[in-house]
């Protein structure tokens, strides 16, 4: 008995010892900062929170100290204790492109999926758009592809449902919920309800817009020879649609470049969206808030600048009626405003003041829920920048620099939007 109660009382012992080891392994060690450090990002990026999410409190950092952004290593396995890995919707480590590059090609059942897209985006009419979509319903094969929704990773499920937006809008469709008994009435049964799983697999209801046709429908052209960020690799590398508006073996469209443009605008727009941060909690009279608002300022020239640059090539590529009918339906339903776009009126309030906050929720419903909630942080948090809308002196006109900055930006792209547009039977309305 005596033995038996020793051998228990150094087993109790040794199992203290040993977990006591594993904590002290295991515990979390303080280190330095992981990320990447650019002359650029420095330039884009004044002082300011340099982690956290946007609803926490400002954290400072003085003055000529170095702005660290976060690199991750996309496509490895994310390290035990996540450091140096940001959220994955943290726009200041890739604005609001998606994390990986988007799915090329999609496997097993899901092929049928891609050509019906890639039939619906050269067909000739929606009519022809809408047979093809009955043809798979006959064929049995909507149904197929609606049973294994809920096998698919929520990558392979984004790829699904930039196919879906396809071919939604080249029926005539972008503007259904596909969970209403109306909708029913007008589009394929079977479509409607593989449109509505996919929706609910992303969490994400209003997809069909110009962030799911071009921020999800590009490949680099060639295989990058290293691992670069991902706006990085959208800006460097050059870009071809998955799923083309235009035949194979044809030049791009309009529609095409007006999608790989805003893919560009998203991707060069990423030092906006990092000055946005920078200035949320901001101070109307912190002396680094005139100096963001003037890199804001410049930023927001280079972006119209490119879209400029963007429009020569645009307007010689080849147009069809039935594209100009595609960014007319999407434009009904305030789906193409680009959310670098939205991400800068957050800041400097342009939207809000000329159309009501109405309708800048309008606009912003085709954005997954994540990017919505921070774009709704920078409205509240950049509320102090924004009252030197009614003050004077050199800071305010700093600050109406930058918005009339923004206005000229949109209209920009406004004018690149028309110009995709033609020949359409009638104009686009001007963009937001």
């Amino acid at each position: 008995m005596g033995d038996r109660v020793t051998m228990t009382t150094a087993m109790t012992t040794a199992t203290a010892m040993t977990a006591a080891m594993t904590t002290r392994v295991t515990a979390p060690e303080d280190g330095p900062a992981t990320g990447v450090t650019t002359e650029e990002a420095v330039k884009a990026a004044p002082a300011g929170p340099a982690h956290g999410v946007p609803d926490g409190p400002a954290r400072r950092v003085p003055e000529g100290s170095v702005h660290r952004v976060p690199a991750p290593r996309r496509g490895a396995e994310p390290a035990p204790d996540g450091a140096g890995a940001p959220a994955p919707h943290d726009p200041r480590a890739h604005g609001f492109l998606p994390e990986r590059p988007p799915v090329r090609a999609m496997i097993g059942t899901w092929t049928r999926l891609d050509a019906m897209a890639r039939a619906a985006a050269v067909a000739p009419d929606r009519a022809a758009a809408v047979a093809l979509v009955e043809r798979a319903r006959r064929a049995e094969e909507l149904t197929a592809l609606r049973q294994r929704v809920s096998r698919l990773s929520l990558r392979n499920a984004e790829a699904a449902a930039m196919r879906i937006a396809v071919i939604a809008v080249s029926c005539g469709w972008c503007g259904l919920d596909p969970q209403a008994p109306a909708a029913r009435e007008v589009a394929d049964e079977a479509f409607l309800e593989l449109w509505a799983a996919i929706a609910h697999r992303i969490d994400h209801d209003q997809f069909v817009a110009l962030p799911t046709l071009a921020l999800h429908n590009w490949a680099p052209e060639r295989k990058p020879r290293r691992h670069i960020p991902i706006d990085q690799l959208a800006r460097t590398e050059a870009l071809v649609p998955i799923v083309r508006w235009a035949p194979e073996g044809q030049p791009l469209s309009r529609l095409d470049r007006l999608m790989l443009a805003a893919t560009r605008l998203e991707a060069h727009g990423i030092w906006l969206f990092r000055l946005a941060d920078t200035l949320a909690g901001r101070s109307p009279d912190d002396s680094s808030t005139p100096t963001a608002l003037r890199r804001l300022v410049r930023v927001q020239h280079a972006l119209r600048a490119q879209l400029h640059a963007e429009a020569a090539e645009l307007a010689a590529a080849p147009a069809t009626p039935q594209q100009g009918a595609v960014l007319g339906a999407l434009a009904e339903q305030g789906a193409l405003e680009p959310p670098v776009l939205q991400a800068a009126d957050a800041v400097l309030g342009i939207g809000g003041r000329r159309m009501g906050e109405g309708r800048r929720q309008l606009l912003r419903r085709h954005l997954p829920a994540q990017h919505r909630a921070w774009l709704s942080a920078m409205d509240r948090h950049c509320a102090p920048v924004r009252t030197l809308a009614h003050r004077g002196g050199p800071d305010a006109a700093v600050y109406r620099e930058a918005q009339e900055s923004l206005i000229a930006l949109r209209r920009t792209y406004t004018a690149l939007v028309q110009a995709a547009a033609r020949p359409g039977t009638a104009p686009l309305p001007a963009a937001a």
